[in-house]
C-alpha cells in the first residue's frame, strides 16, 4: 500500500510539473495548401504570454520558401516554379512575450504536378526588399537578443540604370564591431539560390573603392537603415573593413537586368552580448561590380541589442563613450523606435523623453525622422509636421496630421509601413560627471495609454589614469632597532580609472629608501694596551655600533578609495614590501692614547669594520594603511597623508606625499 501511495504521489507531483512547464520548446508548424499552382501558406504557433503591463503580445512573422523567395505577412502566398522537394521554413518572433521565440523547424514542401495557369490573389505580391532605391539592401526578422536566432535577408540586383544586360561581382557582409570585446555573432550558415560561391574579400581590400554621398538636405529622412552610394568622396575597403571582426564573401555571375537575387543568412547571437544589452550594433553589406563604370555601394544596417522583443525601444548611439576626450560640445544621438500595433491608423504620435539634468535642451537638434515630415513652425494648416515641445526635465516630439498604419489594421501587410521613429541630437551643460546617464521614452498614439520604452543607457569608458608619486614619512617612535622608525623618501607611480566619481580601485609601485639607522650595542671604558703597527697605545673608549641602510620595493596590489568631492578623497589598503636592498655593518670605534718619546700623550680615534652582510630580496612583510587627498585628485596634483601599521612589528608611521593623475 505504501509502495502504491508512492507511485500515485510521483506521477501526481510530474503532471503537475508537466502543467506549468512552458511551452517554449514547441516548434513552429507550418501549414500549407496548393490551388491552381499557388501555395497558400498558415502556422501554429505556441500561446503568447504576455509581460505584465506591456501592450498585448503579438507574433511578427518571416518566411523562407526555399526557392530564393520570402515574405513578412503572417499568411502568404507562394508560386513555386520547379517540381524538385524544397524545405520552407518559419522564424516567428514573440513581441511583449515573456517566453523564448517558437524554434523553427523545416517543412518538406511537395509541389503537385499541374499545367494550369497560377492564380494570383491581390495580396499575393512578392515583397519588395529595395525601398532605398539602392543595389544591396539588408533587413532583418528582429532585433537582436543574447541567445537567440536572428535571420537576415541580403538582397542584390542589377539596376536598369546601370546599363548592364549581365553582372558579375562580389558581395560581402561585415559583422561583429571591434568596439565590443566579445563577438556579437556567430553566421550559422547562409543559403544562397544562385550559385553564389564563397570568395576572399582580402585581394579587393587596396582595390575597390566605396563611395560615400553626402547630402545637405534640410528635410528629415524617412529610413530605419542607413545606405550610402553616389561617390562624392572615396574611402577605401579596407577602411571600413577595419572596424569589423568577422566578414563573409561571395562570388555572383550572370546577375540579368532588373534581377534580384537574395542570401539568406542564419545569424546566432552570442550569450556575450547580454554585457551589452541596449547598445547598437552594426552589421554592413557590400556590393563590388566586376565593371569599374558600375558604382560601388555599401549599406550600414544598426540593430539594438535588446532583452526581450519590443518594437518600441530608445536608442542611444555609442553607449560606452571616453570621458577623457568628454566635454560640453559632445553630442550625443538618441533614436526612439515605434510601431503602431493597433486595428487602426494613427493620426498623432506624441514621443515623451525623459532628459538628463547633464544636457542642455536648448542644443536639441532633429536629424531624422519617419514619417518624413516638416517643423510645424513652417507646416500650413493640417499639413503633417513635428512639434519640439520642451519641459523642465522632459521634451515631447508630437507627430501631427499623419496616417501610420496599424499592424492588425485590414489589408495592411508590410510591417514596416506601421513602424517610425524620431532621431535628435543633444549636447551637455558642461563637462558630466563620470556617472551612468540614463534616458526613457513613453509613446503615445491617438489617445491610448502610454508605451512605456526601455531605458537607453550610455557609460563612459573606464579609462585609465597613471600617477606620479613622490613622498616623505615619518616614524612615531624612535626605535632604532626598527627600520621603520627611520625617515625615508618615496618615489613611484599609480594607476587608476580615469577620473572616478565614485568608489574605485586603484595600484600602486613605489621605491622607498630609508635613512641608515645605527644602534650602539655596547660602549666600554678604559681597557688594555695594544700595539698597532708596533706602536703602543692604550684603549680610553670602545664602542660597538651596528648600522642598517634598507630600500624597499612596495606593491599596492590594490586600494578601495573614494572621492568624496572634486577636491577631497580617502582610501584603504594593503601594501606588500620586500626588501631589494638590506646592508647590515658591525662597526668597532676606539679612542686611543699613546705617549712619544719625549713624555707627550697624544689620542686619536680608530673605526674598524668587524662584520658586513648584505642581503637582497630577503625579506618582506605588509602593512595596512588609511589615508586622505586633498586637492584635484580626480585628475591633477593632490597632497596626501597616509598612515600605515605594520602588525609583524607593531609599528606605527605617517608618510605625506604628493601626487599628480594624469
Amino acid at each position: 500500500m505504501k509502495t502504491l501511495f508512492s507511485i500515485l504521489l510521483f506521477v501526481g507531483i510530474s503532471t503537475a510539473y508537466a502543467q506549468v512547464l512552458p511551452s517554449d520548446t514547441v516548434p513552429a508548424i507550418i501549414n500549407y495548401t496548393t490551388e491552381n499552382g499557388v501555395t497558400k501558406f498558415t502556422s501554429e504557433l505556441r500561446p503568447l504570454r504576455q509581460i505584465a503591463g506591456a501592450p498585448a503580445p503579438f507574433y511578427t512573422y518571416f518566411w523562407e520558401f526555399g526557392d530564393g523567395g520570402f515574405s513578412f505577412e503572417k499568411d502568404p502566398i507562394h508560386i513555386y516554379k520547379g517540381k524538385d522537394p524544397i524545405l520552407a521554413r518559419l522564424y516567428a518572433t514573440n513581441n511583449y512575450d515573456d517566453g523564448k521565440r517558437p524554434p523553427t523547424k523545416p517543412k518538406p514542401i511537395i509541389k503537385p504536378n499541374t499545367t494550369s495557369r497560377p492564380m494570383m490573389a491581390s495580396n499575393s505580391i512578392e515583397p519588395s526588399l529595395f525601398k532605398m532605391g539602392g543595389s544591396i539592401e539588408l533587413k532583418s526578422n528582429c532585433m537582436p537578443k543574447p541567445g537567440d536566432d536572428m535571420m537576415i535577408v541580403f538582397g542584390y540586383r542589377n539596376k536598369a540604370e546601370n546599363g548592364q544586360q549581365n553582372l558579375n561581382g562580389t558581395v560581402a557582409i561585415l559583422f561583429n564591431d571591434k568596439e565590443f570585446a566579445n563577438n556579437n555573432f556567430v553566421l550559422a550558415e547562409t543559403r544562397a539560390y544562385n550559385e553564389e560561391k564563397k570568395a576572399d574579400l582580402k585581394p579587393l581590400l587596396s582595390t575597390a573603392y566605396l563611395p560615400i554621398k553626402k547630402n545637405n538636405s534640410a528635410v528629415y529622412y524617412a529610413s530605419l537603415n542607413e545606405m550610402q552610394f553616389n561617390a562624392d568622396e572615396k574611402v577605401l575597403l579596407s577602411d571600413k573593413a577595419k572596424d569589423f571582426k568577422s566578414s563573409e564573401t561571395w562570388r555572383f555571375e550572370n546577375l540579368k537586368q532588373n534581377e534580384e537575387r537574395f542570401l539568406f543568412m542564419h545569424f546566432k547571437t552570442t550569450p556575450e552580448m547580454l554585457k551589452d544589452t541596449n547598445a547598437v550594433v552594426r552589421i554592413t553589406a557590400v556590393f563590388i561590380p566586376d565593371n569599374p563604370l558600375v558604382e560601388k555601394e555599401f549599406f550600414n544596417m544598426e540593430l539594438q541589442i535588446v532583452a526581450s522583443h519590443d518594437p518600441n525601444k530608445m536608442v542611444l548611439r555609442k553607449t560606452r563613450m571616453n570621458y577623457r576626450f568628454t566635454g560640453k560640445n559632445r553630442e550625443l544621438t538618441y533614436k526612439i523606435r515605434f510601431q503602431n500595433t493597433g486595428k487602426g491608423p494613427a493620426k498623432k504620435v506624441d514621443v515623451a523623453v525623459n532628459i538628463s539634468e547633464v544636457f542642455n535642451q536648448e542644443t536639441i537638434k532633429i536629424t531624422k525622422t519617419k514619417p518624413e515630415v516638416i517643423n510645424c513652425d513652417s507646416a500650413y494648416t493640417n499639413q503633417s509636421c513635428i512639434k519640439t515641445i520642451k519641459g523642465t526635465d522632459s521634451v515631447h516630439f508630437v507627430f501631427s496630421n499623419i496616417y501610420l498604419p496599424g499592424l492588425q489594421q485590414k489589408g495592411v501587410n508590410d510591417a514596416d509601413s506601421t513602424m517610425g521613429f524620431v532621431e535628435y541630437k543633444i549636447k551637455f551643460k558642461e563637462k558630466p560627471k563620470k556617472l551612468p546617464i540614463k534616458s526613457g521614452a513613453a509613446i503615445v498614439f491617438d489617445k491610448n495609454e502610454p508605451i512605456y520604452t526601455n531605458r537607453a543607457v550610455g557609460r563612459f569608458k573606464m579609462g585609465l589614469s597613471p600617477g606620479l608619486i613622490i613622498g616623505y614619512g615619518f616614524p612615531f617612535e624612535t626605535d632604532n632597532k626598527n627600520y621603520l622608525n627611520s625617515k625615508n623618501v618615496v618615489i613611484g607611480g599609480s594607476l587608476a580609472p580615469y577620473a572616478p566619481h565614485r568608489y574605485y580601485w586603484q595600484a600602486e609601485l613605489y621605491l622607498s629608501s630609508f635613512k641608515e639607522s645605527s644602534e650602539l650595542v655596547s660602549s666600554s671604558g678604559p681597557g688594555k694596551d695594544t700595539l698597532i703597527n708596533r706602536i703602543p697605545y692604550r684603549i680610553l673608549n670602545k664602542d660597538y655600533t651596528k648600522f642598517r641602510k634598507v630600500t624597499t620595493i612596495n606593491l599596492v596590489p590594490a586600494q578601495m578609495r573614494y572621492n568624496i568631492s572634486k577636491y577631497i578623497g580617502a582610501g584603504a589598503g594593503a601594501l606588500v614590501a620586500l626588501d631589494i636592498y638590506n646592508k647590515n655593518t658591525d662597526v668597532l670605534d676606539y679612542k686611543l692614547s699613546t705617549q712619544s718619546a719625549n713624555g707627550t700623550s697624544t689620542t686619536s680615534d680608530l673605526k674598524l669594520i668587524a662584520n658586513e652582510l648584505k642581503e637582497n630580496f630577503a625579506n618582506a612583510r605588509v602593512s595596512f594603511f588609511a589615508d586622505v587627498q586633498l586637492g584635484l585628485v580626480r585628475v591633477g596634483p593632490s597632497i596626501g597623508f597616509r598612515y600605515l601599521y605594520d602588525p609583524k612589528t607593531n609599528n606605527n608611521r605617517m608618510a605625506t606625499y604628493v601626487t599628480w593623475k594624469f
